[in-house]
């Protein structure tokens, strides 16, 4: 098989004193997402689409959430580490196509420096990388403030 497709989900609450990272760009917002890590349950989604495409397991397995070791950690350092292991595999990733979910901030001004950093933490050309942003419409905890989500999609392909 050359290549593979994974997909990826995260969902985290959104709590006060914390910084709102997705993408690994810092969202200008009264409210953060808490985890163990930045939270940046944009990165998340990628990072588990990714090692599901290679059959690798999850985020979890690789990067635990109740491991010290990630308390604060950069999700972008995750992502170029995930990168690294699928190469260690013999896979790339060649496309991603992800959605982030959230009722508010506005994240359209932010999207095109999401992809940058995405590109530049994990090595997947910018043109290979699509991030989109929704509401829930105000229906669920997502629409009524309370977390953010990410979907991902990721297609990888032996790499020569």
């Amino acid at each position: 098989m050359t290549y593979r497709t994974g997909i990826g989900i995260d969902i985290h609450p959104l709590v006060p004193n914390r910084k709102l990272i997705l993408g690994g760009i810092d969202i200008p917002f009264e409210l953060g997402l808490q985890g163990n890590s930045d939270g940046d349950v944009l990165a998340h989604a990628i990072i588990d689409a990714m090692f599901g495409a290679a059959g690798l397991g999850d985020i979890g397995s690789h990067f635990p959430a109740n491991d010290q070791k990630y308390k604060g950690a950069s999700s972008m350092d995750l992502l170029a580490t995930t990168a690294v292991k699928l190469a260690e595999a013999g896979w790339k990733t060649s496309y991603v196509d992800a959605t982030i979910l959230a009722q508010e901030p506005m994240l359209r001004p932010h999207i095109s420096k999401m992809e940058s950093c995405i590109s530049k933490s994990s090595g997947i050309h910018i043109s290979c990388i699509n991030v989109k942003a929704t509401t829930t419409d105000k229906l669920g905890f997502i629409g009524e403030g309370q977390g953010i989500g990410g979907l991902a999609i990721a297609t990888i392909e032996k790499a020569s």
